[in-house]
């Protein structure tokens, strides 16, 4: 369908270089979009862009630590200017520590949250221009589950995708006048590198996540391409500041 058509859409993912990004990042591809990835390691860059050229994709990667003003701003700047703009922004750079609250250094805050949430707004910030520019700017954050359920083990990174869903209504209120939608993704368990620690970190989380999804099984980063697709399309032009779960069912089994 034309709606969904990324034809001569620039597309930025940070954390784009695996699991749920690269998911997404190859939905867009798919879809038509120019894909720039982010990711911290060049090596993982490279495999991740010699999958979507794969697809007969243009993309291009570049080294972000999304932690640093400017490094969001340098890489941001680089992708609008090699590739002519900027359309799609993508913030799904996250990292999660694992171990109870009284247990937490600041040091260990800090670091969840200047990944997760303070990245994620820095990211926007330098895009902003260039996505009011194009006159179809879109911002999709991702949140998760803890977004909205409370998690024992994990607590800055709770606080963390809570504050990515409240960041998002903000940015979607200040930036419609400007023709900006900015929506989150609330994924559930998914197979990717960061659970897989979970399962072996948390015990019984395996069985406890199977019991509770209706759909009977983890998700997978493919579950992302079609949710990102509609979200950085036109299909989505009045849809701004919603939180939608990605979960299999798992937040509204009783």
């Amino acid at each position: 369908m034309k709606q969904f058509d990324l034809t001569g859409r620039v597309a930025f993912v940070t954390g784009g270089n695996g699991g749920i990004g690269l998911g997404m990042a190859t939905g867009l591809a798919q879809a038509g979009a120019t894909v720039a990835i982010g990711g911290r390691r060049g090596d993982k860059n490279q495999e991740a862009i010699r999958q979507l050229t794969g697809l007969g994709a243009n993309a291009l990667s570049v080294e972000i630590d999304v932690a640093s003003e400017s490094s969001c701003r340098e890489c941001i700047d680089r992708v609008a200017g090699e590739l002519g703009g900027l359309d799609i922004l993508v913030n799904n750079a996250a990292v999660a520590i694992r171990k109870p609250p009284e247990a937490y250094t600041l040091d260990e805050w800090r670091q969840v949250i200047d990944i997760n949430l303070t990245g994620a707004f820095l990211c926007s910030h330098a895009a902003y221009p260039y996505l009011k520019k194009s006159g179809r700017g879109k911002v999709i954050s991702i949140g998760s589950m803890a977004s909205i359920f409370g998690l024992p083990f994990a607590v800055a990174y709770a606080a963390s995708k809570g504050g990515i869903v409240q960041m998002t209504r903000a940015l979607a209120t200040a930036w419609a006048k400007d023709g900006i939608q900015c929506n989150s993704i609330l994924p559930g368990w998914i197979n990717t590198d960061l659970t897989s620690s979970a399962r072996e970190q948390v015990p019984g989380l395996n069985e406890r996540v199977l019991s509770r999804t209706p759909a009977q099984r983890w998700g997978d980063p493919v579950d992302f391409a079609g949710i990102a697709v509609f979200f950085a399309s036109s299909a989505s032009d009045f849809v701004t500041g919603a939180a939608v779960p990605v979960d299999g069912g798992y937040s509204i089994q009783g």
